[in-house]
């Protein structure tokens, strides 16, 4: 495996927009596996959770950096993550990428960015920066438990589990208010909001017993993208909470998933 880290997609840009990327040795016209790490956007770090098992079944893999919620507001964090994929296009010779195989996978906050770049492919108001000749686009998304409408949060939370409507959740911290105070930004936000049939083929993942990001934000998004006639797969983990899980279907299924939509 060859690495090459701390690449800066925005030159000269903050420290957190940085990338690392992975690349089997030899191969050529590599499909691409960009991960977005979680966090409640306001932590976290491109070192965690790497899927560097599947750089030797043939992808790249390429983990992102962002700027987060203290850093910048939203959309500061999307406009990072298309920002590193047209950069990622830009620059798809030099390291055998194949720009016509790039999918996306995140977990949590990662997991709502990964949904955000799979349903805001066709809008440039979110494209800023450098090599805007490419494009943003990703072929493939697998979103992990990732919030979708913020403001339906707390209504289908679990009896313990974390309030998001108050002031200094992670959701209103990412928009810079209270949620249900700022609800033209949470719309913003939300992915569900840009959703046309020419999104790509979503895989859905998200534990019954979430604590943290309930389980009816997935079904939210799932049921937007089946009324777009998107390809969607959504598989609930039964008595899984906030990731760790056990379950093995999952891990096949995200394999035969981008085995299908990448490789």
């Amino acid at each position: 495996m060859q690495s090459h880290l701390n690449l800066s997609y925005v030159a000269q840009g903050h420290p957190r927009q940085k990338l690392d990327l992975y690349l089997p040795e030899k191969r050529k016209n590599l499909p691409l596996i960009i991960w977005i790490h979680g966090g409640a956007f306001r932590m976290g770090s491109k070192k965690n959770g790497v899927p560097l098992d599947y750089v030797a079944e043939g992808y790249a893999v390429a983990s992102l950096n962002y700027r987060l919620s203290q850093h910048a507001l939203f959309p500061a964090q999307i406009e990072d993550c298309k920002a590193a994929v047209r950069w990622l296009r830009a620059h798809a010779r030099q390291y055998r990428l194949d720009p016509r195989r790039f999918g996306a996978w995140g977990s949590s906050a990662g997991g709502h960015l990964v949904a955000m770049l799979g349903t805001t492919g066709d809008v440039k108001a979110l494209d800023t920066g450098e090599y805007l000749e490419e494009s943003s686009r990703v072929q493939a998304v697998v979103d992990y438990f990732g919030p979708t409408d913020f403001l339906q949060m707390d209504a289908h939370r679990l009896p313990d589990g974390m309030a998001h409507d108050t002031p200094d959740s992670p959701e209103s911290e990412l928009v810079g208010g209270p949620i249900q105070e700022n609800k033209d930004k949470v719309a913003r936000a939300n992915p569900i909001t840009y959703i046309t049939p020419s999104a790509p083929p979503f895989l859905i993942v998200h534990g019954e017993a979430d604590p943290l990001v309930p389980h009816h934000q997935s079904e939210l998004l799932t049921a937007a993208l089946q009324k777009a006639d998107v390809p969607v797969q959504f598989y609930t983990v039964e008595g899984g909470g906030h990731g760790r899980f056990t379950d093995p279907k999952v891990p096949e299924m995200t394999r035969a998933f981008f085995h299908k939509h990448l490789a």
